[in-house]
């Protein structure tokens, strides 16, 4: 008897313990409208958990840690919370401010740092407790939060027209430069060496440009003839700078309000043509290997999606994947694409070669999607 109770606790401890696994086909997908994510296997295609509890995530954005075991998730509410993919739950969440729309995480993974509209400015966090390190008061909603190398951040000032650069070495004494940028820079991007940081006007035709390596330079403006003498149209939706791409030598970049791909040769910095496209471009996203662009739209467009073929500098392919499709995806190597689709709740796997949909996953008001790979990657 002895025998088969030792027996049974060995299968009973088994069975508690979860399957060995690890990350890197992991990622999350935001519900917007049930302030959750659902936790995702990009290789299974399938999902695996959902957590609970988020609060409002109708703004919200991710990142990972180094080793992409967590996602700190930044609600629209000011909430940052850190999330255990493995475990699929919550590990800590403080309320951080009134209005956030995002943030980003150190070279070094050690700080999160949390961009704010109210009451503005930057709040770093220990990325390990969540404990408030300092802050950067700005007097100006926080747009196009960046981490760049060396510990230090990017980030544009939406109401002052400048960019900023705070160097977080020792993230309880920051250290800021300041730049101007021009009329209402409303998102910001940095290439994917973490040299360049890009900041586009509302306000203005063009975009700013910084050379970080190069920052006593100071800001300068790039493309700002693109909407010279033309009739501006309406905004729909603003575009979003953070999913920009660069292939084969050129920057792809959305104009706002207006039906194009600006592409920019990113030796000069000059414009080096536009492709016409549906709609008003939101994201505008590159394949991993730089071959394809996949272009998402505003309303009333945006149910479709066209696909930029660098090597013919063309469109190539149109798509209908659902109803408003809000975010794109590249599995790490670029084979397959995910897409959300918000009025269908659904996220559909698509094949980047053949354009076939392979999968649909039932997702309540998905919005963002966001892959473990985004850990190694500057910018993301």
């Amino acid at each position: 008897m002895r025998w088969l109770s030792l027996i049974a606790i060995l299968l009973l401890s088994a069975c508690a313990q979860a399957p060995l696994r690890g990350t890197g086909d992991l990622g999350v997908v935001i519900e917007r409208a049930s302030g959750r994510v659902a936790i995702v296997d990009t290789t299974a295609q399938s999902i695996l958990a959902r957590v609970e509890g988020l609060g409002d995530l109708s703004h919200a954005s991710v990142v990972f840690s180094r080793d992409g075991r967590y996602a700190y998730v930044f609600g629209r509410d000011g909430g940052l919370s850190k999330v255990d993919l493995l475990l699929a739950r919550i590990e800590n969440r403080v309320m951080q401010a009134g209005n956030s729309i995002g943030g980003s995480i150190s070279q070094d993974g050690k700080l999160v740092v949390a961009q704010n509209y109210q009451p503005g400015g930057i709040k770093v966090f220990d990325a390990a407790t969540l404990e408030l390190l300092s802050e950067v008061p700005t007097q100006s909603k926080v747009v196009g939060l960046a981490d760049l190398p060396g510990q230090r951040f990017a980030y544009a000032l939406f109401d002052k027209g400048e960019i900023w650069v705070s160097d977080l070495s020792n993230p309880r004494e920051p250290k800021t430069q300041k730049f101007p940028a021009g009329t209402q820079p409303y998102d910001g991007l940095v290439t994917p060496d973490g040299r360049h940081y890009l900041a586009g006007l509302f306000g203005e035709d063009g975009i700013a440009l910084l050379d970080t390596w190069r920052p006593e330079l100071g800001a300068k403006k790039i493309l700002e003839h693109y909407g010279k003498g033309q009739e501006k149209l309406p905004v729909f939706k603003m575009p979003h700078l953070r999913g920009w791409s660069v292939a084969g030598g050129k920057a792809y970049l959305p104009a706002i309000g207006r039906h194009e791909v600006l592409l920019v040769d990113t030796a000069t910095w000059k414009e080096a043509g536009r492709i016409q496209v549906k709609g008003q471009p939101v994201f505008v996203m590159a394949r991993p290997d730089g071959r394809q662009v996949w272009v998402n739209f505003a309303f009333p467009d945006n149910g479709w999606v066209q696909v930029i073929d660098t090597l013919k500098g063309e469109v190539v392919q149109t798509l209908q994947p659902g109803k408003a499709i809000l975010h794109m995806e590249f599995t790490p190597r670029g084979e397959h694409v995910w897409l959300s689709a918000r009025d269908d709740n659904l996220v559909s796997i698509y094949d980047t070669q053949s354009f076939s949909r392979l999968a649909t996953l039932p997702v309540t008001s998905p919005s963002g999607i966001f892959f473990t790979s985004r850990a190694a990657r500057t910018g993301f």
